[in-house]
């Protein structure tokens, strides 16, 4: 957003100096109209200063600056530094323009390192909303970073109207300044800034930006000549900054050579990353900014170890200099105000990334500030308005005072009309009452075989004696109890799924229901799981026994929940009516998604997975098939999850159990409540009973089951052809939970019972 003041000032504050640049449009050329450099007393990462001292010197510089400059109502944006920032770009699977910010803000959440409410973010779309492919970047800075750089401004009473990340801000420098090197998307042009402590490395093309910080920069060369003179820090940086006209030039050039070297290879590493995790993108050049930038022989060693192109600016292409300022002087300092320059093209709505890290508090209070003058205006029309209809109310209330007994003649005709009509609604309300009383206590006995049916369909699924006949001994086992002969199958060898849990609900028009929300859940060290048992090979009276040892969290629905979703877009000219089902639960076998999915089964029943088998229920099931799969290949019909089970990953609530009698240094882990094997990733030991490790130091681990979740939507077939029959449903929009028999009898239950029935399995 461009500033409605017509001209902007930007501000970076680095370790070394505050650089400050002030622009305007001028026509359709951008035009200097200020700028100053102000060196801090001292270096603010030198050895030494404390963080007390650091404010100090800064806010010292900040207050020379405000005093030598005239903000006037010119809009001030300031950078946060690149080692505090996080940017990253992602593709958006394909959605319609309006949802686009609900997935950001999901991505968000999941790409953000941080937590979400700990940070600044803000994002932007970096392709065209209808191309082929939507592209946007998230861009974040912790809050505390961002409010201490506020506060330096806040005490000097300058108001920040925009927060930009450094990377950004020498992106948009060279998309704008440079444009011949932001055409394509298979050339990349680096912008290497080589600051006091640190050294930003930017990796740009017309549509991503890829940034690092390297931690390394003039400083280390100062610190390199302190420790071979024995100087302090003060006197090294001196010396560095002489050392062409010294006599002891080669002296300290020589002490320096390590860390040229050492600066070389942290960039040419950074930039063997970016180019193997971008093979199709070549890197045309790099332009060196920043006071390290100055420093003799850096370039021509950068060009002979990287073998590419490497320059330094001397001016900016684009900008033009005011007649009021000095033109060399300015010049002077191009190589540091790469960042400023960038800052303030956003200012002027010139920048190709425009997010802003302004917090979300400050940015309204600065809109409400500039509202003040509406709000007076207003308020002095509210005053007359007021008086105007004072004086109007007290004329009324003189009439009204007149014509008391006309009022009360009417207000007795009235009321006796009200009690009449009152009457006449009470006798007809008697009847509807009853009425309701009779058809609510009925609605129970309808329908009730149905969702009993759809669960022992969704079981007929699962691997089983009949689905997995080689394994037939190991679900007899299962089922008997008989842990002994379990154990003699391998754990990843044993074709199981255990069901944690499962809810549904129907729905009138199948294509337009949402799956609900489940919740993912980070075990702690203290966490028990309920001891579910599994699915696969047991009886429907088995399963029916383990019901009831579901947790109520997981096992039931709230009234609030059971309504059935708004509907979305029109998928169908015809709704079709059915049940959305979400199943979730874990299993040992070695591959998941062979007993979930197996691609390319489709003629052959013996390696059909789950999912295989839903599409080919009339096949599977041994009584008439009432339910069809629906729309498997699109993403909001069907979604399949899985996982590591693990203690330190998000995943379903209710796998396995903690080993809370392990020993006192053994792992704590999770495991088969029935066998007592380990489920969970736990970390492989050596010979000596210690953790193993790689090549890099980190911990090896040993994974054993996987976790899944399963959304699936099944049209009711039986329910096609009757209007009357889905509509009840959708009254009462109850899934009861089926009885011992399945059959059409069930108890009569109590009042309460019937209020808190839950429709979730």
């Amino acid at each position: 957003m461009a500033s409605e003041y017509g001209s902007v000032w930007a501000i970076d504050i680095g370790n070394s100096s505050l650089k400050a640049l002030r622009l305007r449009l001028a026509g359709n050329a951008v035009e200097v109209i200020g700028f100053d450099n102000i060196q801090h007393g001292k270096v603010l990462t030198g050895s030494g200063i404390k963080a007390a001292e650091r404010d100090e010197l800064i806010a010292l510089s900040l207050r020379q600056f405000v005093k030598q400059n005239d903000l006037g109502k010119d809009d001030v944006i300031v950078s946060v530094p690149s080692q505090n920032s996080f940017a990253r770009f992602v593709k958006l699977p394909p959605v319609e323009q309006k949802r686009i910010p609900e997935i950001v803000k999901f991505e968000a959440a999941q790409q953000i390192p941080f937590d979400i409410n700990d940070v600044q973010w803000d994002w932007q779309l970096m392709t065209e909303a209808d191309g082929s492919e939507t592209k946007v970047g998230i861009f974040a800075v912790k809050s505390e970073v961002v409010n201490s750089v506020l506060e330096h401004f806040a005490r000097e009473n300058v108001k920040v109207s925009y927060v930009q990340m450094s990377p950004m801000a020498l992106y948009n420098y060279l998309l704008y300044d440079h444009a011949d090197l932001g055409k394509s998307e298979n050339q990349a042009t680096v912008i290497l800034d080589i600051g006091a402590e640190n050294s930003d490395l930017v990796v740009c093309t017309p549509s991503t930006v890829w940034q690092r910080c390297v931690p390394m920069g003039g400083n280390a060369f100062t610190r390199a000549i302190a420790e071979t003179f024995k100087l302090n820090f003060e006197k090294a940086e001196k010396l560095k900054r002489t050392a062409p006209m010294s006599k002891y030039a080669r002296q300290v050039f020589q002490a320096m050579k390590p860390i040229f070297t050492d600066l070389a290879s942290e960039i040419q590493r950074s930039l063997g990353f970016y180019t193997s995790s971008n093979p199709n993108t070549k890197i045309v050049k790099i332009i060196a900014l920043g006071g390290g930038a100055k420093m003799r022989g850096l370039l021509q060693y950068l060009r002979q170890t990287l073998q590419m192109p490497v320059e330094i600016p001397d001016s900016f292409k684009k900008l033009t200099i005011s007649p009021d300022v000095s033109a060399a002087k300015f010049h002077e300092s191009v190589c540091d105000f790469g960042i400023v320059y960038g800052l303030a093209l956003q200012g002027l709505g010139q920048a190709r990334i425009e997010s802003n890290l302004l917090p979300r508090s400050v940015a309204r209070s600065m809109v409400w500030a500039a509202k003040t003058k509406y709000f007076i205006a207003a308020a002095s029309a509210i005053l007359l308005v007021s008086l105007m209809c004072f004086g109007r109310t007290f004329l009324d209330k003189m009439n009204y005072a007149n014509n008391n007994q006309v009022r009360q003649k009417i207000n007795n005709i009235v009321n006796a009309a009200k009690q009449a009509d009152e009457k006449l609604k009470d006798e007809q309300s008697k009847g509807m009452q009853s009425e309701a009383i009779i058809e609510k206590e009925l609605k129970l006995f309808d329908y009730r075989d149905v969702v009993p049916l759809l669960h022992q369909t969704i079981i007929s699924v699962l691997p089983n004696e009949k689905n997995n006949a080689e394994q037939k001994e190991l679900y007899g086992a299962f089922a008997n109890d008989d842990i002994e002969t379990v154990l003699k199958t391998p754990r990843k060898e044993r074709k199981q799924i255990f069901v944690t849990g499962m809810s549904a609900y129907f729905t009138s028009d199948i294509a337009s229901a949402q799956f609900k929300a489940t919740d993912f859940t980070q075990r702690s060290n203290k966490a028990e799981a309920v001891d579910y048992r599994s699915l696969a090979g047991r009886s429907d009276a088995s399963i029916r026994d383990r019901r009831s040892e579901v947790s109520p969290q997981s096992s039931r629905m709230t009234r609030s929940q059971r309504t059935i979703p708004s509907a979305g877009s029109q998928e169908e000219a015809e709704s079709l009516p059915g049940f959305v089902v979400t199943l979730t639960g874990y299993s040992p076998y070695k591959n998941i998604n062979e007993l979930m999915d197996p691609p390319g089964v489709e003629g052959e029943p013996n390696k059909w997975g789950v999912v295989t088998r839903l599409l080919h229920l009339d096949d599977v099931v041994d009584w008439k098939n009432q339910f069809e799969l629906y729309k498997k290949a699109e993403i909001e019909h069907f979604k399949l999850e899985t996982g590591e089970v693990s203690l330190e990953a998000a995943m379903p609530a209710g796998i396995g159990v903690s080993n809370t009698d392990a020993e006192e240094n053994d792992e704590l882990a999770l495991i088969d409540p029935m066998t007592r094997e380990t489920i969970s990733k736990v970390a492989e030991l050596n010979e000596d009973g210690k953790r193993k490790l790689d090549k890099s130091g980190k911990a090896v681990y040993e994974v054993n089951d996987h976790w899944f979740k399963l959304d699936v939507k099944f049209v009711w077939k039986g329910a096609l052809n009757n209007t009357e029959e889905t509509e009840s449903i959708k009254e009462t929009n109850e899934v009861k939970e089926p009885d011992e028999t399945m059959a059409p009898e069930r108890d009569e239950r109590s009042q309460e019972r019937r209020e808190t029935e839950s429709d979730d399995f």
